[in-house]
């Protein structure tokens, strides 16, 4: 699925995964289940779990590097600027045919809208965290953030 499709699903899921309460407790909670999915699948990620810029939850499992961790830095960065998920950042400026790298005019070394990054999103207030994944391809990273949240929150994928 690429393009608008890709677009409309990517904002489907910012709709349905949306908390009613988001505090610490959550956040570890969070935090440790896409730890426990990654530990079972022997996935090389490292998570990062924010709210209102302060780092509330981290890991770095067995084969990840600190190159996910500046990724995690650099997706949140896009989810901070943008309020939307970085996948859906980046593909937004694909649909209107655009590169994010050249046409936001941003500072790669600061922000990637690549998949993974996701905001936390608080009903009647918006987006107030994020919550992130770095060490697969892209895809795979946004993937399994949204199924995670979407266990955690009991909504469908």
């Amino acid at each position: 699925m690429t393009g608008r499709d890709l677009l409309d699903e990517l904002e489907a899921q910012e709709s349905r995964l949306v908390f009613d309460r988001f505090d610490d407790d959550t956040a570890w909670a969070l935090g440790s289940a896409l730890r426990d999915k990654a530990s079972e699948g022997g996935l090389p990620i490292a998570i990062s779990v924010r709210r209102n810029g302060r780092l509330l939850f981290f890991a770095a499992l067995p084969g990840s590097s600190a190159d996910n961790e500046a990724w995690l830095a650099r997706k949140c960065a896009v989810v901070d600027r943008y309020g939307h998920s970085s996948l859906r950042v980046g593909e937004q400026f694909r649909v209107d045919g655009k590169s994010f790298d050249e046409s936001a005019r941003l500072d790669p070394a600061s922000f990637a809208a690549h998949g993974g990054a996701f905001p936390i999103l608080l009903r009647g207030t918006g987006c107030v965290g994020t919550v992130a994944v770095s060490g697969l391809p892209q895809l795979e990273d946004h993937q399994l953030v949204v199924d995670t949240l979407a266990d955690l929150l009991g909504h469908d994928r």
